[in-house]
């Protein structure tokens, strides 16, 4: 595990109030470390690239409001509590019409935009910054 990866153990968290919190859309932060897999959060609205993560799936569960995950072959509506896991491979482009709060669960070798490089585009060091 990443010393600058916050230990699974180390506090309470809750995810809503720190994604509500992050000022920076699509910049995934690191909250807590499970195995070999970080749990992050995010404030979204817009979109973000079309991408896919070769070896890695991707699990996205709405904090708040509304995510629509476009797949080329079918499109998911995601509401407040729902989840869906976006299978290793698979292009897929997340939007959110207004603003919208997500967990994520993803292994820790998993690219932000996988091989997409965009401004929005957060190295893992970006991630892993402190939660302020």
């Amino acid at each position: 595990m990443s010393e600058l990866a916050p230990s699974p153990t180390s506090v309470a968290v809750s995810p809503r109030a720190i994604a509500a919190a992050l000022t920076e859309l699509w910049s995934p932060r690191v909250i807590a470390v499970l195995d070999d897999s970080y749990i992050k959060v995010a404030k979204l609205q817009g979109d973000l690239a079309w991408h896919a993560h070769d070896d890695e799936d991707e699990l996205f569960f709405v904090l708040a409001g509304h995510l629509r995950i476009e797949m080329e072959a079918v499109t998911i509506e995601l509401g407040e509590g729902e989840a869906y896991v976006v299978p290793r491979g698979v292009r897929h482009h997340p939007v959110a019409e207004r603003e919208c709060l997500v967990m994520l669960v993803e292994k820790q070798s998993t690219l932000h935009t996988g091989r997409e490089q965009t401004a929005k585009t957060r190295s893992l060091a970006d991630q892993l910054r402190p939660v302020t």
